[in-house]
């Protein structure tokens, strides 16, 4: 698939089960049908789980923070 912007060849990279694209030269983000689905739902269940984590986090003051979503999903 190409660029829609650049009429590039797109990168395929795979990041947690979700297929995505990447200009190499604009950096765009393109997703196929259903992906973002996938992410929205990725990123609930990341919600929900750093809510039980502040809790916890509250309770013992030594746990290691965690990494934002997006660091997470992109890094």
């Amino acid at each position: 698939m190409k660029c829609p912007r650049c009429d590039l060849p797109l990168n395929v990279s795979q990041r947690q089960s979700v297929e995505i694209d990447v200009c190499p030269q604009c950096r765009g983000v393109w997703l196929d049908r259903g992906e973002l689905d996938k992410i929205v739902n990725r990123y609930e269940a990341y919600d929900a789980e750093d809510e039980r984590s502040n809790y916890a986090e509250h309770q013992h003051h030594d746990t290691p923070k965690r990494k934002g979503f997006w660091q997470e999903f992109f890094y």
